[in-house]
């Protein structure tokens, strides 16, 4: 797993900073902001896609995505095609390329096919298999984070993407999910950018599990006065 690791000679330009980090966190809304393990901003992006896109096609949508560095300097491009999530299609499954920086191909994340559990690979340039992710049976978690275990070929853990819980009230009557990425700090530098790319394709995967859910506490809250009053003191 040697080529998994940093060589200073080939880190992108803007992705110097990842060199420095074994954590990252996000928020998402359409419009994100990457921070560090203390909290510092280091990156934040914006979905480029039209209305229409959206509302017709959904968390199916294609779209761009641009991560900009704190000099609002473009450092990573995401890219995702249309693609279904149904484990009824192995043929069209989710797939992203990531660009470092904007028009260099550092790495590919497609989607493995399974009946019940969500799995993923992550390739190099050269599209050789260097990692996996494989997700929980079950991606909802009530008072705890859902974790998805990143793995190299010998099947050993390299680290972790994670749906972070934030609370009764946030998860219920907000449209926001944090994530996190833990990965090791010698991990190639390209490598880590596309693991950032597999956090925004795992957000956008299970959106109507996590929406029906926060549709649910919504109803409850708001036809329950009583109920609300309780759950902002927890």
């Amino acid at each position: 797993m040697s080529e998994l690791y940093s060589n200073p000679a080939a880190v992108p330009p803007g992705l110097e900073y990842l060199t420095q980090v074994t954590i990252i966190g996000f928020e998402t809304n359409n419009q994100y902001e990457i921070k560090n393990s203390v909290g510092q901003k280091i990156f934040h992006a914006k979905e480029n896609t039209d209305c229409c896109t959206r509302n017709i096609c959904g968390p199916l949508r294609s779209f761009d995505l641009q991560i900009k560095d704190n000099f609002d300097q473009e450092v990573i491009h995401l890219i995702r095609p249309y693609r279904c999530t149904s484990c009824c299609f192995p043929c069209c499954l989710q797939e992203m390329e990531i660009q470092a920086p904007p028009g260099n191909t550092i790495g590919y994340i497609k989607q493995d096919w399974h009946m019940f559990k969500p799995k993923f690979s992550i390739y190099d340039m050269s599209k050789t298999k260097v990692l996996s992710i494989e997700g929980p049976l079950c991606a909802i978690s009530c008072c705890g984070d859902v974790d998805f275990d990143v793995t190299g070929k010998d099947g050993h853990s390299v680290g972790r993407i994670s749906k972070q819980w934030t609370g009764l009230i946030k998860e219920s009557l907000t449209d926001t999910d944090n994530f996190g990425i833990n990965f090791p700090m010698d991990l190639d530098v390209r490598m880590k950018a596309v693991l950032l790319g597999a956090c925004f394709l795992i957000s956008n995967y299970f959106p109507s599990f996590f929406l029906f859910c926060e549709h649910q506490w919504k109803e409850v809250v708001m036809n329950n006065p009583t109920f609300a009053q309780c759950l902002s003191q927890i």
